[in-house]
């Protein structure tokens, strides 16, 4: 589609997008800012909208910036969302999606204020796992944005420095459909190689040194050179996260969002708390120290080599539990608790779990999101089963681009 229309954009919609109107027709709009007059490339029309790339910026907004980036823009890489916004004006944009979401889909108004994580100096440098895909000829790049075309970068700004150092994208990997390259903060560098079928890969030599797995699907991985996974650090304390198990990409989000939970939850001595989709036990390690050895804290993750993480990380806590399940299937057989918290994928909770939760009574529930539609869809679910949010912190964990990572507190009304 080549159609450009003439588009004055007006507001933030969630997942990078601003909204405008043509002839009486919504129209999303990406690389533009709320307040501009663009020209917008049409690239797919919907029965009730339009999506287009804003491609010539004809009245332009105070906070639009060139973006440091040379992939970034209209049919580049779709890695970020932002680059052409100034950091202060992103936050703004962020905050106000979440806003926007917890009116529309939760009927609640509130400010909310989307706070600076440190360690991404000018919003760049803070990636420390990038996943690149694998052209059929064995070049990593980047996805371009709702498509499966490769983009070829030679270097990834919002990558890590430690990450960047292994070179993984001026390598040749024929016979990989993907690359991670993860940079702990514990100082640790792996790479984790997926093959295309049943033939190996041959790994190039790297520019810097790092383990190097073989992911086999279905979350198995295996060491084809160095350790199995990485080690990662946070409250004082180190974690194992094996092969490319979930751990926050930002190198500081760990630890501000262990901070933020805890001044939530405000867990005492003695204390019986749910911990659901634990994974390798970042929160749950924080938790049962509080609680001390006269509570109880149970985690529930349904991955079963974050499960042996989590229940190696966690060893000298014996008041500490990990349930292997699913989160549906373990709030039907677990016992009542004071305290739930909870860190779910981008899907949420929804109406199963909420509704468990709710059964066990808890005082006070922490939700960490991702995703601010399905956290205000759950903070709804969660209001109608006698709980109110009582505050909520946001986080720009992920600079340049459209997420945001929310810490919600509720407290039963």
């Amino acid at each position: 589609m080549d159609e450009l229309l003439d588009v004055k954009v007006e507001r933030v919609a969630h997942g990078g997008w601003c909204v405008g109107r043509h002839e009486g027709r919504v129209v999303f709009v990406r690389h533009a800012l709320p307040g501009e007059r663009v020209r917008a490339r049409v690239t797919e029309e919907a029965s009730r909208f339009l999506r287009a790339d804003a491609v010539e910026i004809i009245e332009p907004s105070p906070d639009r910036v060139s973006p440091p980036c040379p992939y970034a823009g209209p049919g580049r890489c779709g890695g970020c969302d932002w680059q052409h916004a100034a950091l202060p004006a992103q936050r703004l944009l962020k905050a106000a999606v979440v806003t926007e979401q917890l009116k529309r889909l939760a009927g609640i108004e509130r400010e909310v204020v989307v706070e600076e994580v440190p360690g991404a100096p000018g919003g760049l440098g803070w990636r420390t796992r990038v996943r690149f895909a694998v052209r059929q000829d064995g070049v990593a790049g980047l996805r371009r944005h709702r498509s499966h075309t490769v983009e070829p970068v030679e270097a990834c700004l919002i990558a890590h420095p430690e990450a960047e150092a292994a070179g993984v994208e001026t390598k040749s990997w024929r016979g990989a459909s993907a690359v991670e390259v993860i940079a702990s903060s514990a100082g640790d560098r792996a790479v984790v190689v997926t093959p295309k079928g049943r033939r190996g890969v041959a790994v190039p030599d790297l520019d810097a040194p790092a383990a190097v797995l073989v992911d086999r699907g279905r979350g198995r991985t295996e060491a084809a050179r160095g350790r199995g996974g990485v080690r990662e650090r946070a409250g004082g304390r180190e974690f194992e996260v094996t092969g490319s198990g979930f751990w926050q990409v930002h190198p500081g989000a760990a630890e501000a969002l262990r901070e933020a939970v805890l001044a939530f939850a405000a867990p005492r001595p003695g204390e019986r708390v749910l911990d659901l989709y634990c994974g390798a036990g970042l929160f749950t390690a924080a938790l049962a120290e509080a609680v001390g050895r006269e509570g109880a804290v149970t985690g529930v993750e349904s991955d079963a080599a974050a499960v042996r993480d989590a229940r190696r990380n966690l060893r000298d806590l014996p008041q500490v539990r990990i349930e292997r399940a699913t989160v549906d299937d373990a709030l039907a057989g677990l016992e009542a608790a004071d305290l739930v918290v909870a860190d779910p994928p981008r899907t949420g909770l929804g109406q199963g779990v909420t509704g468990g939760i709710a059964a066990h009574s808890p005082t006070r529930i922490v939700y960490v999101s991702c995703d601010p539609a399905t956290l205000a869809r759950d903070i709804a679910l969660l209001g109608g089963l006698g709980y109110e949010l009582a505050a909520l912190r946001a986080f720009d964990a992920f600079p340049m681009t459209h997420h945001v990572e929310c810490v919600a507190h509720l407290v039963r009304a």
